[in-house]
């Protein structure tokens, strides 16, 4: 006779809310074994009984082929007495201390989801809030955890007899699917605005007609129109303060993503995966005298929807609710591509409350589609791009957060606030790290707000209970000041910016506690220890500590905000260190007002009103300002942006600009600091601005130029076997990225730069984390 054993299986990680349990059970039934399954705080515990051979197969299957929403952290085993009976159940949901189990992320419609909305003889055709345990919303109506109904805004919702049924059915595609529904009993749709009847008819209606929309989706308000309206799309950049920052386009499947922006593999799949962000992809052009068709040809997209930016950011339909704005067949469509931006305004954060949604958006939008599915997390839409077929994440937010990024060294119960701009909070404990969603720029007091909650429903979900925060250590920070009033007695400790950055890629490549890199972090503004806003950074850094070998020369940086603002004013402070006089010829002192001219004189003659910086951010908006592309900004980096735009695909030609390195010590008087010089680039460029050079050859030799600027610091600073490592968010640049990394790597340099958090400060709450936790 075979010899029986019985095991308790704990499995830990994102295990509910992704079919985990009905998986077990057919797995279970598969090897003919015995034994229950349920959920609880820590996780999934099994108990599982039958002969040793398929315990082991059993457990096997757990670790390496887990349902494909789920996330195992880990999977641990021990023998205990042998029961018998016979058949595997699924028990109910226990709670007990001393662990945590992980959060879902939303998770976009599945296919099978999608048939079943189309299909006129299924009970849920047209259902808008169709969904099964393999995708709808997770994370944004969940209260806490263990993930059960009751414990979600589902709750207010009572099942009908059929979808109980379907809920209680192991071997049904729903079962346990805690946002299950039918029109019998789930959440009912609703129209505010101009119109009458159906509320998809009246909404659909209201954006042909060139009306903006309020749309509420799974993590809040979008503001909608359609794309091909040049009128719409003024208009609602018109109320939403918006300048001419990019809008995000949503279509209803890949083929219509195919005949707007050019889609290869990998984009094709972030597209149709079941995160959907929005994806950052080169926008087809329609020649002049050509005729835009579909849906084999190209569709028609208003240029203001991207303004002078090659790229589009594009996402597909996520929700039932989206596709059916679109239309189905047999209904009166709507616009084939959709305008589908964050509904609030420049600043704030997203609107998710209903009766907010109809104060805060009475002045943006003509109509409201909404729903009485209560969002209890505010998400907003992830965007990512694509470098050499690498996914570089902008925004991680909805469809990725809250999953857990693992740590390279166990840290203690600590809570890291990030900083002012693209802020994300986190928490860390033990070997596992948890990022907010994406709150935004701590600028005002509802982001402030926002900030408190989305920081109290992470520890509520983590159970992660901090003992120590970490904060940036620019002093006058919010999110600093946030984390001093917030201590209640628990040190804050505070950690340089562009540490923190190199700390961040250091961390997500999983580098030894022990590791040294050489840091390259690029970027616009970080508070220095010396009292100078730092951007331009060389570092020989490790988590616990850095060093600064190098930076670029520090210029000054007259009025602060006034000077992001304004890039002419970083064009003239760089031509005056570089000693070249502001003549008229040049276009960024054609750009500056004469009264203005003079009153920046005064302040670099005298240094009243201005900090140093080494920020090559700054520099970026420099020499988008000579070359005559960006004068003024509406939105962070658009001078850079639209430099990079020019000069995307621009040969550079074999004449090389160059950035001088002097020897260690040779800048700086009394430390080994090295201090790169960049008036030797400043005049090449004004040399070639003023032959008549075009701009788009300037933009793509300054861009080389800093490519092999990196190359250099790394031959002069990095010993072969050190890893250079890419951070900040200069290296949002797709093509500074592309050179720089081909340029190392040619060079036998092994090059580390970001793949699943932002190079900009949407990841230095990691960073943050690591450098105190090494500490």
């Amino acid at each position: 006779m075979n010899r029986r054993i019985r095991w308790q299986v704990e499995v830990r990680g994102v295990v509910q809310g992704v079919g985990f349990r009905p998986f077990v059970y057919t797995t279970a039934a598969e090897l003919s074994l015995t034994g229950r399954v349920s959920n609880d705080s820590r996780g999934v515990i099994i108990e599982i009984e039958g002969g040793p051979a398929d315990l082991d197969e059993f457990v096997s299957r757990i670790r390496l082929r887990p349902p494909p929403l789920a996330v195992i952290e880990t999977v641990e085993h021990t023998e205990i007495p042998v029961r018998g009976g016979t058949g595997f159940h699924i028990a109910d949901t226990t709670i007990r201390g001393g662990s945590r189990t992980l959060a879902s992320p939303d998770v976009a419609i599945c296919a099978d989801c999608a048939a079943e909305l189309c299909d006129p003889g299924n009970r849920r055709y047209r259902h808008p809030f169709v969904n099964c345990t393999n995708c709808g919303p997770r994370f944004t109506i969940i209260a806490s955890l263990p993930y059960d109904r009751e414990r979600t805004s589902m709750a207010e919702f009572a099942m009908c007899e059929r979808c109980a049924s379907e809920y209680r059915d192991p071997g049904d595609r729903r079962f346990h699917a805690q946002p299950i529904a039918c029109p019998d009993c789930g959440p009912t749709l609703s129209y505010t605005g101009p119109g009458a009847g159906d509320p998809l008819a009246a909404a659909r209606d209201l954006l042909r007609s060139g009306g903006i929309l309020a749309v509420k989706g799974i993590g809040g308000y979008h503001l909608a129109c359609d794309a091909a309206n040049e009128a719409a799309v003024a208009e609602l950049r018109r109320r939403k303060r918006r300048g001419d920052k990019p809008f995000a386009v949503m279509v209803s499947d890949l083929l219509t993503a195919r005949s707007i922006v050019e889609v290869h593999e990998t984009a094709a799949a972030l597209l149709t995966g079941p995160a959907r962000p929005i994806v950052l992809l080169p926008r087809h052009r329609v020649l002049p005298g050509e005729i835009p068709c579909a849906p084999d040809g190209f569709v028609t997209v208003a240029e203001s929807v991207a303004p002078r930016n090659p790229d589009l950011g594009v996402m597909i339909a996520y929700t039932p609710l989206h596709l059916l704005l679109f239309g189905l067949s047999g209904d009166a469509p709507g616009p084939q591509v959709l305008v589908m931006t964050s509904g609030n305004l420049g600043g704030e954060p997203i609107c998710y409350d209903d009766g907010d949604a109809l104060t805060r958006l009475a002045g943006l939008a003509d109509g409201w589609l909404s729903h009485n599915r209560r969002i209890l997390v505010p998400c907003d839409d992830s965007v990512v791009r694509l470098v050499d077929g690498d996914e570089l994440p902008v925004r991680r937010s909805r469809g990725y957060a809250p999953l857990p990024l693992a740590l390279p060294m166990p840290v203690p119960p600590t809570l890291a606030v990030g900083a002012d701009l693209k802020n994300t909070c986190a928490v860390g404990d033990g070997r596992y790290a948890w990022l907010s969603q994406h709150i935004g720029d701590m600028d005002d007091l509802a982001t402030l707000r926002a900030f408190t909650d989305a920081e109290r429903h992470l520890e509520e979900l983590t159970g992660v209970r901090p003992g120590q925060l970490a904060a940036d250590a620019h002093p006058r920070y919010r999110s600093t000041a946030w984390a001093e009033q917030h201590a209640a007695g628990r040190p804050v400790r505070t950690v340089q910016h562009h540490h923190a950055h190199i700390a961040a890629v250091m961390g997500e490549h999983g580098l030894d506690p022990a590791a040294a890199v050489l840091g390259i972090a690029f970027d616009g503004t970080g508070f220095g220890p010396d009292g100078a806003i730092w951007g331009g950074e060389v570092l020989a850094a490790g988590y616990k500590g850095y060093r600064r070998l190098a930076h670029l020369r520090y210029v000054p940086l007259a009025g602060g905000d006034a000077s992001v603002r304004r890039p002419y004013r970083m064009a003239l402070s760089h031509l005056r260190a570089a000693g070249i006089e502001w003549a008229e010829d040049i276009p960024a002192v054609r750009a500056c007002p004469a009264a203005e001219r003079a009153v920046l004189m005064h302040q670099f003659d005298t240094g009243f009103g201005c900090v140093p910086t080494s920020s090559m951010g700054r520099l970026f908006d420099a020499v988008s300002s000579l070359v005559g592309v960006r004068h003024q900004v509406d939105y962070e980096a658009q001078a850079a942006i639209e430099l990079e735009a020019i000069a995307r695909g621009v040969d550079p030609g074999t004449d090389r600009y160059r950035f001088a390195i002097p020897s260690r010590g040779a800048a700086e008087s009394t430390s080994d600091i090295a201090s790169i010089d960049a008036a030797s680039v400043i005049a090449a460029v004004l040399s070639d601005v003023r032959q008549g050079v075009p701009a788009g050859v300037i933009a793509a030799r300054f861009h080389a130029a800093v490519a092999h600027l990196v190359l250099e610091l790394a031959t002069a600073f990095a010993a072969p076997s050190t890893p250079v490592a890419l951070s900040g968010g200069v290296f949002q640049n797709a093509l500074l990225l592309s050179r720089t990394r081909i340029l190392l790597r040619e060079n036998g340099f092994h090059v580390i730069s970001h793949r699943r958090l932002p190079p900009n400060d949407g990841g230095l709450a990691f960073g943050q984390l690591l450098a105190i936790g090494a500490g």
